[in-house]
């Protein structure tokens, strides 16, 4: 009886002390590969050097805008009108990709979205892909100005190990949920708390834009000559200055680095995808100090965690008092939940899904009130998205065609 508890303790324990890992390895992309001559490969993806979770950013360029149909010559003319008041530089600032023929702009905005939202992406040419979400809905997208379309990819097959396929020989990616084997041999991911002159965030971390994993390496000079550090051997990193940073190992050392952007102002900046907030990216004059932790606070996201993809529903309140219900599309180009919310909080940028957001308030020129789901609260601006360059809302009442309001006659944005 003896031997049998023991026995039953023993496997208990294993298994407690094993699931986290298995938990966290579901957060990792996961997918089937078919090559133009029909090879099949499955098994855990990383995008180039960078994405390998499926809260990772997929980043691109819509082909096109058809929800322009919905608006008079008149409301066209003036949107036209407006954004060439808005200067050439206004048009590199807002991040969005509008062209101008035949003398109207096509108001083309980013795809901006989760690779846990997507189910298939098809390759047409280096620069031309077919995305396919969760729910079905299909949208053909460029890669023009992103590295996300046209870049290798590499898989941990089961059989064969770690391969990387070439964007040319891809006939189509299949993304689904994983069996939970072989993602950590990419490497563990990175969490930890990301101190700012703006405030404290937990979550895990992308360093430099790119690096986000206990494997990827940390480049700087010392005085005795190049390094190159696992993060995963990184126990805090601390800015000193504009040019150097201070590295602690997890034995103890500590070291000044300097001479590349991984340590110094040419750094892109610090990444935190956060439990409550979103996406949080920080340059590097507002970081401050990073503590990496063992043990995360909060699992990954796994595949499955992106079901119920769903059109914008909900009211806009006018400014002159009138309440529309119906589907919306938020600055005539976002229309699901999965598509992402631009703004920044001083110096901080957020990147939140539409499915997370329960308000927006315009409150001047520059700035909107954000409330998400959870209760959060935070005031955004400088983006398309929350400020007055953003180019209006239209609604749709059962099967009529849809109401369009300018901005500026926005008091609120309320969604289901």
């Amino acid at each position: 009886m003896k031997q049998f508890f023991y026995l039953f303790t023993l496997i208990f324990l294993t298994n407690f002390a094993t699931s986290p890992v298995h938990a966290q390895n579901g957060g990792y992309i996961y997918g089937k590969i078919v090559t133009i001559d029909g090879k099949t490969f499955e098994g855990p993806l990383r995008w180039g050097k960078e994405e390998v979770f499926w809260t990772d950013i997929f980043n691109s360029s819509k082909e096109e805008n058809d929800n322009l149909q919905y608006l008079t010559r008149d409301q066209r003319r003036e949107l036209e009108e407006r954004h060439q008041s808005f200067g050439e530089g206004f048009v590199n600032w807002i991040a969005s990709s509008i062209s101008y023929r035949m003398d109207e702009y096509d108001h083309t905005h980013q795809l901006v979205c989760q690779f846990g939202e997507i189910k298939t992406i098809k390759p047409f040419n280096r620069n031309k892909v077919e995305v396919t979400f969760q729910n079905g809905t299909k949208k053909e997208i460029k890669g023009e100005g992103y590295n996300d379309v046209g870049t290798d990819v590499k898989i941990i097959d089961a059989e064969l190990g770690e391969i990387s396929i070439s964007w040319g020989r891809i006939e189509i990616i299949e993304f689904g949920e994983g069996n939970g084997k072989s993602a950590s041999a990419f490497g563990e991911p990175l969490f930890g708390v990301v101190e700012t002159y703006e405030g404290t965030f937990t979550g895990y971390i992308q360093w430099d834009h790119d690096e986000r994993l206990s494997t990827d390496k940390l480049d700087g000079d010392t005085e005795d000559g190049e390094l190159s550090i696992e993060f995963g051997n990184i126990s805090s990193i601390e800015r000193e200055g504009y040019n150097s940073s201070r590295i602690e190992l997890k034995s103890g050392r500590d070291m000044d680095l300097r001479g590349t952007n991984d340590v110094n102002s040419e750094n892109r900046g610090i990444v935190v995808t956060t439990e409550k907030l979103g996406r949080v990216d920080i340059p590097w004059k507002e970081f401050k100090k990073v503590e990496f932790l063992s043990k995360p606070s909060f699992p990954l996201k796994k595949y499955i965690d992106f079901k119920g993809q769903r059109q914008l529903e909900g009211l806009v309140v006018t400014t002159g008092g009138e309440t529309i219900k119906g589907k919306i599309v938020y600055d005539l180009d976002e229309e699901y939940s999965y598509e992402m919310l631009q703004g920044k909080d001083n110096h901080l940028e957020y990147f939140i899904p539409f499915g997370n957001i329960k308000k927006i308030m315009p409150k001047n020129y520059d700035y909107s009130n954000v409330e998400l789901k959870n209760g959060e609260k935070i005031l955004l601006g400088e983006r398309q998205d929350v400020s007055d360059h953003n180019t209006g809302v239209l609604v749709f009442k059962g099967g009529n065609d849809p109401i369009y309001v300018k901005w500026e006659d926005i008091k609120e944005v309320s969604f289901n």
